[in-house]
């Protein structure tokens, strides 16, 4: 087998060479110091756009009575494309003191600030567990109750659907195992659920979330809430006009005895599924004024 040997570059010709080599080297230079100056004016820009050289908070999302944590579904596929990290952790409608300390307990697993998010009866549930956490930064109340001390779901409740006299033609009772005397879960019954919580919605789609609810223990509607989280914590209310289970009048009273931030939207009491836009945008809201 037979190679055949390269010529041999004459002087002028290595000369060329290396010039050529050199300008390709700069002009490689510049590209990548274009490319560099590029990708910093991107991260520049997304930081302005942003309004903070901060993470984003973490947001948590707690569901109230007669729903789970699937409620938030919406408004978690939109927090999420935004870049937030999300969590809506079960809440177990055992009662006020029960339920606060499973999600004070919950928010102690989180790193870094949170944005703390509770919608009707989760509204009493975070007033409770963010108390004397500093890692929680803001408070969202979507259709919800904002109690102070000493308050309760009864002497909260002054109109709607469940301001009623004969609290057996909203609910159905059914007795659980080792529950205290006297008490029971409470469901709403299907042929109120619709009109109660999910007017606005199809009635296809309220016709499964009233079969897929979670019940509520009756000790809870006297429970008293404690020291509220919103007394120093900055807070914002969405309150849904719309709203049959928690009267607008009711919202509004107590979003401006907690001094909240307020948006008011043409929702039912779900209005994070019928409005998840808006809700998702509130809580944004809070999380960059916060951040």
């Amino acid at each position: 087998m037979f190679f055949t040997r390269a010529p041999r570059l004459t002087r002028p010709r290595l000369i060329i060479l290396a010039g050529v080599l050199a300008v390709a080297g700069l002009l490689l230079a510049n590209i990548q110091a274009g490319s560099a100056h590029a990708a910093t004016t991107r991260t520049a820009d997304a930081t302005a756009q942003s309004g903070s050289s901060g993470p984003k908070p973490a947001i948590v999302l707690v569901h109230g009575a007669w729903a789970d944590s699937g409620s938030w579904n919406a408004v978690t596929r939109i927090l999420q494309a935004d870049g937030y990290t999300v969590y809506a952790p079960p809440n177990p409608l055992q009662g006020l003191p029960y339920d606060s300390g499973t999600i004070s307990s919950f928010l102690h697993s989180v790193s870094g600030p949170i944005v703390l998010v509770g919608h009707s009866y989760g509204g009493a549930v975070i007033t409770n567990a963010a108390a004397g956490n500093s890692q929680v930064k803001a408070l969202v109340y979507d259709d919800a109750y904002l109690p102070a001390k000493g308050d309760s779901l009864l002497t909260l409740t002054t109109g709607g659907c469940f301001a009623v006299s004969d609290p057996s033609t909203v609910f159905n009772f059914v007795p659980f195992p080792g529950a205290p005397p006297g008490v029971s879960d409470a469901y709403v019954k299907p042929s109120v659920f619709p009109g109660c919580f999910a007017n606005g919605l199809p009635a296809s789609e309220g016709a499964v979330l009233a079969a897929t609810q979670r019940p509520l223990a009756t000790s809870t509607f006297a429970d008293q809430s404690g020291t509220p989280a919103w007394a120093t914590i900055p807070s914002w209310a969405i309150v849904g006009t719309s709203d049959h289970a928690i009267t607008p009048a009711d919202q509004l009273f107590m979003a401006h005895r907690a001094d909240a931030h307020i948006t008011q939207i043409n929702a039912p009491h779900l209005s994070m599924i019928s409005n998840p836009g808006v809700v998702a945008g509130v809580i944004i809201q809070a999380a960059r004024a916060t951040g």
